[in-house]
């Protein structure tokens, strides 16, 4: 019954959804009704940075109902949990992102982003990466790098284009008519591919050069996804403006876009309400992130041990039919070559207890992007699952 008022009543995104009817998930894993229990690998696709449920969040999302919920819109009220989280990011992050505009979610990052970037260069130029994927909102959807989902939506924002990620002939397309460059550090719907050559760092000074604002889309990369806090770390590139969202809250929906103190200061006058939100910065949702990080600060193993649990997973992944892991740290993509044997890789993981996924715009690879805290006896157990599969395809 539940199945069919779902498929009834609820808005669908594709043709056939999996349709798992959720009991309770702890942990690593899901439940569904008939006492199923499935580990997941995807992490309601890198959002659940700590499991499913962890413990402090759930403390810290008591906590705060007690006390408030959404009492003003965003911005006109001082609410502990938005500036601890604000306050605790900054300690966290490079001098020049020091100052956090809390969102509902990834896709409103991108958008004050894409706004801030207008205001403080008065450039209308946007160019991003193709095959990138940044949100399906107006603005987010300008700049997704493949034209397949945006030609039944246009017009979209003019003057959105695309450059080549890892390509350096491609820079030259940014010029002094480019208000700002959106690129993900480690490109998500494609598959997990990784810069190359410090094409970021080639990227960063070709912005410089000619006054384009470099926003950086961490929205899959944080916190810690990438075997360190943020991807900016990882690659030792520092954007202008920083987008996040999705792993920041512990799995409660909030987003935020950060850039200097200075920056920011542009949407506050000359017109005063530069972006608005009436529930961006919710005090539950900022409450789990502030829990989120500081666990993640308070036990630094959690993000220390990703690059063995990444050499771990590699490891246990080699198989005649794998023509390649992509990936960092706990975003990896298992390569196939063949979109059939992906679709039967996804089903026939799930019947052995393992949720796993397809990228937006690969069909030859399968994704695996676990919650962080995976111990290394479950990621053994995973892969000999997952070799299981394999010797089955």
């Amino acid at each position: 019954m539940s199945k069919e008022l779902f498929l009834k009543h609820q808005a669908q995104i594709t043709p056939h959804p999996k349709a798992l009817e959720v009991k309770q998930a702890k942990g690593m894993y899901i439940e569904d009704m008939h006492g199923n229990k499935y580990m997941d690998l995807v992490a309601g696709v890198s959002a659940n940075t700590l499991g499913h449920s962890h413990p402090a969040v759930v403390k810290a999302i008591k906590t705060q109902a007690d006390q408030y919920m959404h009492v003003m819109v965003y911005g006109e009220y001082v609410q502990s949990p938005q500036y601890q989280l604000a306050k605790l990011l900054a300690e966290n992050l490079p001098k020049n992102l020091n100052c956090t505009y809390l969102v509902n979610s990834g896709c409103e990052a991108i958008e004050g982003a894409m706004k801030l970037a207008k205001r403080l260069t008065g450039r209308t130029e946007f160019l991003s990466c193709l095959n990138s994927y940044h949100g399906s909102t107006h603005g987010a959807l300008s700049l997704m790098g493949t034209e397949v989902y945006k030609a039944k939506y246009r017009p979209l924002i003019p003057n959105c284009h695309q450059i080549e990620y890892n390509s350096e002939k491609s820079l030259r397309n940014i010029t002094v008519n480019t208000a700002a460059v959106v690129v993900e550090p480690v490109q998500g719907a494609t598959g997990f591919i990784s810069p190359k050559n410090g094409w970021l760092q080639k990227l960063k000074k070709r912005c410089d050069e000619v006054g384009a604002m470099l926003i950086f889309d961490e929205i899959q990369t944080c916190f810690g996804r990438t075997g360190k806090l943020f991807a900016l770390e990882t690659f030792e590139v520092t954007p202008d403006i920083l987008c996040i969202a999705k792993g920041m809250g512990g799995g409660m929906p909030i987003g935020a876009f950060i850039s200097s103190k200075e920056n920011m200061d542009a949407l506050k006058e000359n017109p005063k309400l530069g972006h608005i939100t009436t529930f961006g910065g919710h005090p539950i949702s900022c409450a789990a992130a502030l829990s989120t990080l500081q666990t993640l600060l308070k036990n630094s193993y959690i993000i220390n041990s990703i690059p063995k649990k990444e050499k771990l997973f590699r490891k246990g992944l080699e198989h005649p039919l794998v023509k390649e892991i992509r990936g960092v740290g706990l975003m990896l993509a298992i390569e196939l070559g063949n979109v059939k044997k992906c679709r039967k890789f996804v089903d026939l993981a799930y019947k052995k207890g393992l949720i796993t996924f397809f990228f937006l715009f690969t069909s030859t690879a399968v994704r695996l992007s676990p919650p962080l805290v995976i111990t290394e006896v479950e990621i053994q157990s995973a892969c000999k699952k997952i070799q299981e599969v394999l010797n089955e395809l």
